[in-house]
């Protein structure tokens, strides 16, 4: 009774809108609940980790050191069950997952995204998990606004921008960054962004930051204190960061899929979480800034106080050397990449913006502190390892523009944005000579599916074989004559015959062409087959990606390529099919 109060309420809506709204007015005003509830979700999952953290942390006494080795395992395993038990689905990676329905769902996304995230990330995060909650926040505004788009009924290219609108409003409200969302927007989740689509995404952003304003007040991430901007003699210590930072952002990358294939082959997620639990929680124990986010020994760092790296009794004294300060960051910084990887791979849920800030803060602080102790530079630690973090979040994401204006935003440091675009854009391109994909594009791209920017291979990939198939081509059996083609031939409309066997195996195909010229030759009519029959050089296979198919359509200067699995003979992709579902899937997705 109440679905259909609903519906009956969405469709009254609907028509009102239609004849009272131009289509802009309407994303504007969608655009306001959009960002709303979007920014609200990260509020939820920011104020419900913390407050479990909180709690955990309260605890004091003289095993307080061995707590950092439980809690995460508990705040995993907690996680592992609400999925079996109680949400009985997979969460699986949240900003990949996103991208995938864009691309090959049409936007679709589970219903139970909209709040499942929240609950299993702030377990994670909230009890130690090495991971952040920004992934998992872009991933709850993203399927709350692609869920409020197909209860409203609407196409597919309003769906993409409520989603880039919720993923927006999302990272702007949790970070209170309103210009890094729309550039995450337009670099990660890659909406097409237009003048029409860029305004609602805007009021969407600055919606959410009203949210978190409200419910949180102003406050600012990171507590460093900037003296004085940018010097230009220093630019070539930032060019050296930016390489740095680009092979660590490599780094990080290359543990991270490593990690995660190396799971993947353990079959029992039990014994995944108790061995992925009991690495993390040593990692933790040895080295407690490991614990959780690390906000607070970022923060901490910034500031000069490097105590929370001595934050395991055994390291006692170590802060009487320099040589100690930088070994300890070398570790930690190498530390993290398993960290997290570990988090994951033991059943966590969580995202990778918090480490690649964490790594970063410590990348520029090893950095400028290695270059003061050799006496290379008088270099200032806090700034570095501001345009440090800048440099993690454009290497690993792929993302130099959200880098930038990330740190930028959330540290009030503009005076840096110089040295942030040379860093940013550095990593950025040493990351990319190792990797083609992001911490995000990755798990994506395993499935066949392409994310970039280039807008051809874009729509490609969201274009599939199996809906391209034509199956109206008339067959003839293997072992016929040329005059049982001749029946088949007049009741057909095309001129290709394909030749199978009983068991539906391929054998090649007829060419109209071939045999016009002696289709009507009597004398021939006992002819096998056989005799007329071409093997064709290009085959098309269902797991080809789309570019492929492309491909051998331009190589081979063929209409129609067979389509064949395992053999079998399935139909037939034209080039003309895949040029007209080109242009309408390409109309589907852009405002032009």
């Amino acid at each position: 009774m109440i679905k259909q109060k609903i519906s009956k309420w969405i469709e009254q809506f609907t028509e009102w809108r239609k004849s009272h709204l131009t289509h802009q007015q309407f994303l504007l005003l969608i655009s306001i609940p959009t960002g709303f509830f979007a920014g609200l979700s990260a509020i939820v999952i920011k104020k419900l980790a913390h407050g479990i953290r909180d709690l955990v942390l309260g605890i004091n006494g003289q095993y307080t050191q061995f707590l950092y080795f439980v809690f995460p395992a508990i705040g995993i395993f907690l996680t592992i069950c609400f999925c079996k038990f109680l949400l009985r689905k997979e969460i699986g990676h949240g900003i990949p997952g996103i991208l995938y329905a864009i691309r090959k769902q049409k936007g679709k996304v589970s219903k139970h995204s909209m709040w499942s995230t929240i609950i299993a990330s702030g377990l994670t995060v909230g009890f130690g998990g090495s991971v952040g909650l920004e992934g998992p926040s872009v991933s709850t505004g993203a399927s709350i606004g692609a869920n409020l788009g197909r209860w409203l009924k609407l196409d597919y290219r309003e769906i993409i921008l409520l989603i880039g609108m919720g993923g927006a409003a999302a990272l702007a409200s949790i970070f209170q960054a309103p210009m890094t969302g729309i550039f995450f927007a337009l670099e990660v989740l890659m909406i097409d962004l237009t003048l029409g689509s860029l305004i609602p995404i805007i009021c969407s952003s600055f919606t959410a930051i009203l949210t978190s304003y409200f419910f949180l007040g102003q406050a600012v991430e990171y507590h460093a204190l900037i003296s004085e901007g940018f010097v230009p003699s220093n630019a070539l210590y930032y060019i050296g960061l930016g390489v740095f930072v680009g092979l660590v952002s490599s780094y990080f990358l290359k543990v991270t899929f490593d990690m995660e294939r190396r799971f993947k082959r353990i079959e029992s997620p039990w014994m995944r979480f108790l061995i992925g639990a009991v690495l993390l929680g040593v990692l933790i124990y040895l080295f407690p800034a490991l614990y959780g986010e690390g906000y607070d020994a970022i923060n901490s760092a910034l500031n000069g106080d490097y105590s929370a790296i001595y934050g395991n009794p055994i390291f006692a004294g170590w802060d009487k050397h320099n040589w100690s300060i930088l070994i300890l960051l070398v570790a930690i910084i190498l530390l993290k990449a398993f960290a997290t990887a570990l988090t994951f791979g033991a059943g966590g849920v969580g995202g990778t913006f918090a480490p690649a800030l964490f790594i970063g803060a410590f990348s520029g602080l090893l950095f400028a502190l290695t270059m003061n102790y050799l006496g290379i530079g008088d270099l200032d630690p806090a700034k570095f390892a501001l345009v440090g973090m800048s440099g993690l979040i454009a290497g690993m994401l792929h993302a130099p523009l959200t880098g930038i204006f990330l740190i930028a935003e959330i540290t009030n440091g503009y005076s840096l944005i110089v040295p942030l675009m040379i860093v940013s854009a550095l990593s950025y391109f040493v990351n990319r000579i190792f990797f083609k994909h992001s911490v995000y594009t990755n798990a994506v791209a395993e499935q066949g599916v392409e994310v970039t920017h280039n807008k051809d291979v874009s729509i490609l990939s969201m274009m599939t074989i199996n809906n391209l198939i034509e199956t109206n081509f008339s067959k003839i059996a293997r072992g016929s004559q040329l005059k049982d083609l001749i029946p088949v031939i007049a009741s057909s409309t095309r001129n290709i015959f394909p030749v199978v066997d009983k068991d539906g195996t391929f054998c090649g195909h007829v060419l109209f062409d071939d045999i016009r010229s002696v289709m009507f030759d009597q004398s021939l009519y006992d002819q096998p087959i056989e005799e007329f029959t071409v093997i064709p050089e290009y085959l098309i296979h269902p797991e080809d990606s789309m570019e492929e198919v492309v491909k051998k359509f331009q190589t081979s200067g063929k209409y129609n390529i067979p389509v064949i699995e395992r053999g079998k003979y399935l139909g037939y992709v034209s080039r003309a099919n895949v040029f007209s579902t080109y242009r309408k899937t390409l109309s589907e997705i852009s405002d032009d």
